[in-house]
């Protein structure tokens, strides 16, 4: 190996090296700090190494009843979020593979220019339409803003791999005497499992992570999401715990790396298949 090439290899070592310190290090600190108590982390020179104090923050916020209530909003509007985008998701997406629908693009492009507005500009409109329907402060109501605001790409999405599976598929179902819905649900959706698992990973993050649409929706504690719990409990006017707002983040992202981690092959299938034909 020349010279040239081996200093381009190791130039290229050095680099990812680099990029891989500056990604992980928040993640590295977030974790060591939630080891640590307030005063340990307004030290200087910061101390990167574990703490005395061992277990402490994790024993506090799991004994409170409040952040329990926060983990289970958060898990039951994400999972509901998921269950129904997913059904939404794929019946639309069926349609508009299959049936011959008149300004079927124009249509598409309408639905995904849904996401183009910021949250921002359509809060106030919701909050005041939520108010006189009386769906504030409710599951209903957050899990239906979750929905919209994700549905767009999901169908968009889930499209691409009804596309991808030939019609003549259908076509020999439905001379075997399958109707459509069976057609849908035994023969097609099989087939296009990495996409659904795809589509599902995409809203339960959104709505687990979704702090804009949960402040202006939810307003009683017994209601509020692992966002606001976050942000409420540790940020004062004059004093914010920096600990405990680490701890919590680290427990509010384990069940987003757990399913990362348990779908991750599908999530790479879905990404792939989905772009050969759009």
């Amino acid at each position: 190996m020349s010279k040239k090439k081996t200093s381009t290899r190791i130039f290229h070592y050095v680099l990812i090296g680099s990029l891989l310190v500056i990604f992980l290090f928040p993640i590295y600190w977030m974790i060591i700090s939630s080891f640590h108590t307030n005063p340990e982390l307004m030290r200087f020179p910061p101390k990167f190494g574990l703490s005395d104090s061992g277990l402490r923050n994790y024993a506090n916020i799991l004994m409170q009843q409040r952040y329990i209530t926060n983990f289970t909003n958060s898990i039951i509007i994400s999972s509901s979020s998921v269950i129904l985008s997913i059904l939404l998701s794929v019946f639309a997406g069926y349609a508009f593979s299959r049936y011959p629908i008149k300004g079927k693009g124009i249509l598409m492009g309408l639905i995904l220019n849904v996401q183009i507005f910021p949250v921002t500009v359509i809060i106030i409109s919701l909050f005041t339409f939520y108010s006189r329907l009386g769906m504030l402060d409710t599951y209903g109501g957050i899990i239906l803003a979750n929905i919209i605001y994700s549905l767009p790409f999901t169908v968009w999405f889930i499209k691409a791999f009804f596309d991808t599976i030939p019609k003549s598929i259908d076509e020999a179902a439905f001379i075997d005497g399958c109707s459509r819905t069976r057609v849908l649900t035994s023969i097609i959706v099989p087939l296009i499992t990495p996409g659904i698992i795809a589509i599902g990973i995409y809203t339960f993050l959104y709505s687990w992570d979704d702090f804009i649409f949960a402040l202006t929706i939810l307003r009683s504690e017994s209601m509020k999401t692992l966002p606001l719990g976050l942000v409420q409990s540790f940020m004062g006017e004059y004093v914010h715990d920096y600990a405990g707002m680490m701890t919590l983040s680290v427990l509010a992202s384990l069940p987003v790396v757990a399913a990362f981690l348990l779908t991750q092959k599908y999530m790479i299938a879905g990404l792939t298949n989905g772009a050969v034909k759009g």
